[in-house]
């Protein structure tokens, strides 16, 4: 395996249980490709930030192993975290310095980063965040929205392979939110992977490659996002003349499709492995007349409602 093919991130078994015996991660195997934007989705307290937590090496693992950009974490965070990024939980500087001022003892802190290009590449940051303009601007007097996005100028300092973050939209207002969707596709356009964590559905379904969702500290679905629903409740609508219902209904049932049901003039079913060229087919040589035909895959909504039986913010 060549490094380009190596794994961002591997966990096996990874597992946090606090003092008070509360399992905040459970055994989760994550699998975050080189190159892949990673949507890290759940709720608030299903054990996300925690994982972060602990592929950084700032919280052990009570079980389980980690290995970020092919070496293991903590034993290697030496040499491991300097082409890593990361925002976890909101960003902490000093209030009393500006934002640059804030970012220059950042980046004086890291033993690799060159003091000759220092300037440049605090330019470059701020100007990528949307801060150039308040960079003379102390802390204490950013908004929300501002010191997140310095938390997101300060994990830009350098070239990354990879970057981690931890709800990077929180506090940002919708056109704030957009412009963090944009870097991430541009960053990752550049080569860098990105895990992203969120619990707003609307963020990572528009700009990942690649999903996990979490709910109680399981990882219950990772993979490709655009094949997550295929092995899901796929459905498919036929529209039929109102007297035809019933006998459409016997149409799809003979086919074998599952929890064929009535709407209407609308005959609805689980499509399973069937062909829907099939089922049209075999509605029109039973002599019906089809009005319309539709394969109604899951949204990620859907698939995330089926697998936890819960929901969460959709929207911001």
């Amino acid at each position: 395996m060549s490094p380009s093919d190596e794994p961002a991130i591997v966990t096996r078994g990874l597992t946090k249980r606090f003092s008070s015996g509360q399992v905040a991660v459970d055994g989760i195997d994550l699998h975050v490709p080189a190159g892949a934007v990673y949507g890290f989705l759940g709720p608030n307290g299903s054990g996300k930030t925690t994982t972060i937590r602990m592929l950084l090496g700032l919280v052990r693992p009570t079980a389980g192993e980690v290995s970020v950009l092919g070496a293991p974490m903590p034993a290697a965070a030496h040499r491991v975290l300097g082409p890593v990024g990361a925002l976890v939980e909101g960003p902490a500087f000093q209030p009393y310095l500006t934002g640059r001022e804030n970012l220059v003892r950042m980046d004086a802190c890291d033993p690799s980063a060159d003091p000759a290009t220092r300037d440049a590449r605090l330019d470059r940051a701020l100007g990528r965040v949307g801060l150039g303009a308040a960079a003379g601007k102390r802390y204490r007097q950013y908004s929300l929205g501002m010191k997140q996005r310095l938390g997101l100028a300060g994990a830009l300092l350098r070239p990354r392979r990879l970057l981690v973050l931890d709800e990077p939209t929180n506090g940002l207002d919708p056109q704030g939110t957009r412009e963090v969707r944009h870097l991430v596709r541009e960053l990752a356009g550049e080569g860098t992977t990105v895990l992203v964590s969120s619990h707003l559905l609307a963020e990572i379904d528009q700009v990942c490659t690649h999903l996990g969702i979490m709910s109680a500290g399981r990882l219950v679905l990772q993979g490709e996002r655009a094949s997550l629903a295929e092995h899901r409740t796929v459905r498919v609508r036929a529209t039929v003349r109102p007297h035809q219902v019933q006998a459409a209904t016997s149409v799809l049932t003979g086919l074998g499709l599952e929890q064929v049901g009535v709407e209407g003039d609308e005959v609805v079913a689980l499509l399973g492995t069937v062909d829907p060229a099939a089922v049209s087919a075999a509605l029109v040589h039973a002599g019906l007349d089809l009005l319309g035909l539709q394969v109604l895959a899951p949204t990620l909504e859907q698939v995330f409602v089926e697998l936890t039986g819960e929901g969460f913010d959709v929207a911001r």
